[in-house]
């Protein structure tokens, strides 16, 4: 009879234990419904794909309004629930195709991605953020994934004039989780307005949208953002995001991450913030301490 009693409290321990074991994660899932994907690590952030397996689907410009079309990219789990998303804007006369590395780099971690053909390639930046938000329209409202999407998580970013249309978009709508503008080009300097959380990358080396006259300026001018940072390649030109680079990829998706996700686990990437050595010659940012 003891031994019934004593292996029955052992019993009853064991479960407590594994209660505790479990309770936390479980808090942790409750707190923020919006993690996708296991915990990051520096190599799950560099890495060229992620967790999750992804597919593609062509948009083609007759179907759509606002935009020229472009390319979906978007994780195929069903099981993970909804995901957020991001419209990615091309440069002046370039299209989707200089920067399709991006598209499944990132749907790979857990977003649904449409990376835009503009309406022309000569299109300047205040119509690039119209189209990047028409895009973002199409996705959640008609798309063919639109049901793998929650529309109160979006996001926007582009390249030289598209970085450009991606400060508009985020001042237009404010809505946007997140922004990030790379190499942006634009003849309007102040952004005070924008209240999304800012990203900005910018080339050491840009002859075409110099960081001196573009890239910084705009991101001291970003009075109104919840957090805003401002990351520089060394050496680098203004055509550094048409090729695959890990610098830019693990900060966006660090970025997106933190901000689109409201996951917590991706700070250690960014706060305290990196320093300025390697291949990245400034960083910035809001980070307590920095």
């Amino acid at each position: 009879m003891l031994r019934k009693q004593s292996l029955a409290l052992l019993g009853a321990g064991a479960a407590l234990i594994a209660g505790l074991v479990t309770a936390p994660s479980a808090q942790a899932a409750a707190a923020n419904p919006y993690e996708r994907g296991p915990a990051p690590t520096e190599s799950s952030v560099t890495a060229i794909r992620g967790p999750f397996a992804t597919s593609q689907t062509n948009v083609p410009s007759l179907g759509v309004s606002g935009f020229g079309g472009g390319t979906i990219y978007y994780p195929t789990s069903t099981s993970e629930g909804t995901f957020g998303a991001i419209a990615i804007s091309p440069g002046f006369t370039a299209y989707w195709s200089s920067l399709s590395w991006l598209g499944p780099r990132l749907a790979s971690q857990g977003f649904v991605v449409i990376g835009i053909e503009t309406n022309t390639t000569l299109d300047q930046p205040d119509s690039r953020g119209r189209q990047l938000l028409a895009a973002l329209d199409y996705l959640t409202q008609s798309s063919s994934v639109r049901s793998r999407i929650d529309a109160s998580r979006l996001a926007v970013a582009g390249h030289s004039m598209g970085g450009g249309g991606t400060l508009h978009a985020a001042a237009s709508r404010t809505s946007l989780k997140a922004a990030i503008p790379i190499a942006p080009w634009n003849l309007d300097k102040t952004w005070p307005e924008v209240r999304t959380p800012t990203l900005i990358l910018g080339g050491e080396a840009d002859a075409v949208a110099g960081v001196s006259t573009h890239a910084i300026p705009f991101y001291n001018s970003l009075s109104g953002a919840r957090e805003k940072a401002y990351l520089e390649l060394d050496n680098a030109s203004h055509f550094f995001p048409q090729t695959s680079n890990t610098t830019v990829a693990k900060y966006m998706i660090s970025w997106m991450k933190r901000y689109i996700d409201d996951d917590t686990r991706y700070e250690q990437f960014l706060c305290p913030p990196p320093r300025a050595i390697g291949d990245i010659s400034d960083y910035r940012d809001t980070c307590p301490g920095s």
